[in-house]
């Protein structure tokens, strides 16, 4: 297979690329962000559209059920149909849903327009990925590109709380949506002048739509299931159900792919080492990370009492330091390698998620967040940084488009599973201790947190360490030694 692209000659100098650079960031930013920016709004929201408190949730479960559900398919259908093509696809259908979203009169009528924006993230963000792999070469100019989406996508979930507070103080929870309408629009406006289309050459003779369907069910019904196990419970007949559908529905997708002709998720890229181990790593990461701000937010607002837009404002520092750690990591990989990096990355996620075990129901910002979120926000930049680089390394550009589905697939279900397992032990711990008598709301509110976060450090260890056994040394140190020489090289003619 081979990949075609439009000539570059005007398009590939560092200012074209860097242009490239910035349209692609921003819009991660804006995509990564939706799925927090709604978390300091849900009351406005329950008391605006009269929503129960069990139904409120999926403000935020309908975007991630269609956003984890249907990354893979983006992903292939950014290959197949064209990667600029479905980024503008993808970022006009996100515009149109978040203007709808903010237009909503009623409760069905919000998440349907909340589903709808993950379908449309999931077509984007897989695209725009494989955009950046395609458009810079292997080695240090990729790991520099890579270090800006890592600092956007690391920033984006503190960045949306912070964002959420201010707008849904200022103006109105609507504007939690309305904030995507403009910068979609000139996203999609800018993007034929600024990227270079491209797509695999001899794709095209035949869609595998069994494997599509198969695929797009099966991790729908699975984040489902992850999604609701909170609330039904996860040895109710409800969550195993799903759980055997969803398997059912993906081991039929991978009988399918090995018979198919033209398979919708060759197998082959899995010959690679590194991007089997990074996509397992990338699933840890997810499960430790996505569920600290989570957590954070619940801390500071249910028992330090802060309001909406302080908890926002107090996660400034954090994404500060998330977007200069992910600058250091990509620096850090082409002098020492991605493996060295990503586990000292995990490590100090562990170490920050450790540290926020021991917040106290009578604490403050200054003694109990601060220090462990910002040790959290290194080892986050690092970590994200570096799977991302280590499950790109060594793919051929006509597998961009699916390298990129895969690690978003495994990070979105990793903090669906996360945040699913850490919400069933938080709640568990909370209710045992209040059912006992002996402590108050608050107490208890906290004792689950502490936990909650000591199992998410604990998945971070488990991270590190399969970081260590399956990701390939030989690979690390020669993406280090070729990037070095390629910057040696730049800087000698530059």
């Amino acid at each position: 297979m081979s990949t075609r692209a439009e000539p570059r000659s005007s398009l590939e100098t560092p200012r074209a690329k860097n242009l490239a650079l910035a349209l692609l960031a921003m819009t991660q930013f804006v995509i990564i962000i939706d799925a927090s920016i709604v978390n300091v709004a849900l009351p406005s929201i329950g008391k605006g559209l009269s929503f129960s408190r069990a139904d409120l949730s999926w403000v935020v479960n309908a975007y991630t059920l269609t956003f984890g559900g249907f990354l893979l398919l983006g992903g292939r259908l950014a290959d197949l149909v064209g990667r600029r093509r479905m980024f503008m696809y993808g970022l006009v259908l996100f515009s149109l849903a978040s203007l709808a979203g903010g237009l909503a009169q009623s409760e069905g009528w919000l998440l349907a327009a909340r589903a709808v924006q993950g379908l449309g993230a999931a077509i984007v963000s897989p695209a725009a990925l494989s955009l950046v792999t395609t458009t810079f070469s292997e080695g240090s100019e990729r790991n520099r590109a890579l270090g800006v989406w890592g600092a956007v996508a690391g920033a984006g979930g503190a960045a949306g709380v912070l964002l959420g507070g201010v707008l849904t103080s200022g103006l109105s929870w609507r504007w939690v949506l309305f904030v995507n309408v403009p910068i979609g629009a000139i996203a999609a406006a800018l993007a034929p002048g600024v990227l270079v289309e491209s797509r695999v050459e001899d794709a095209g003779r035949s869609f595998d739509i069994p494997g599509a369907v198969t695929v797009t069910a099966g991790l729908s019904l699975l984040v489902y299931a992850l999604v609701d196990a909170v609330n039904v419970g996860w040895g109710s007949a409800a969550t195993l159900l799903k759980l055997a559908g969803a398997a059912l529905l993906l081991i039929a997708f991978v009988a399918i792919e090995l018979r198919e002709r033209w398979p919708l998720m060759p197998f082959s890229i899995f010959r690679l080492r590194t991007l089997r181990g990074a996509n397992i790593v990338g699933l840890l990461v997810g499960m430790s990370l996505f569920s600290m701000f989570f957590f954070i937010s619940l801390y500071l607002q249910n028992v330090l009492h802060f309001s909406p837009i302080k908890t926002g404002l107090s996660y400034l520092p954090l994404a500060i330091v998330i977007i200069l750690s992910a600058g250091v990591a990509s620096q850090l990989v082409t002098r020492v390698g991605f493996k060295p990096t990503l586990i000292a990355g995990l490590l100090f996620v562990a170490a920050g998620l450790a540290w926020f075990s021991q917040v106290r129901a009578g604490g403050s910002f200054a003694a109990d967040v601060l220090g462990p979120s910002l040790l959290a926000a290194v080892g986050l930049g690092l970590s994200f940084v570096t799977t991302t680089i280590a499950a790109v390394t060594g793919t051929q550009p006509h597998e961009a488009g699916l390298a990129s589905g895969l690690i978003n697939t495994a990070q979105q279900v990793g903090g669906a599973l996360g945040l699913a397992i850490l919400a069933t032990i938080a709640n568990s711990r909370t209710k045992g201790l209040l059912s006992g008598g002996s402590h108050d709301l608050t107490t208890g509110l906290t004792k689950g947190f502490d936990r909650a976060f000591m199992v998410g450090a604990g998945f971070a260890l488990v991270g590190a360490l399969l970081a260590a056994l399956l990701i390939s040394s030989r690979d690390s140190r020669e993406h280090a030694t070729a990037a070095r020489a390629e910057l040696a090289a730049a800087q000698a003619s530059g």
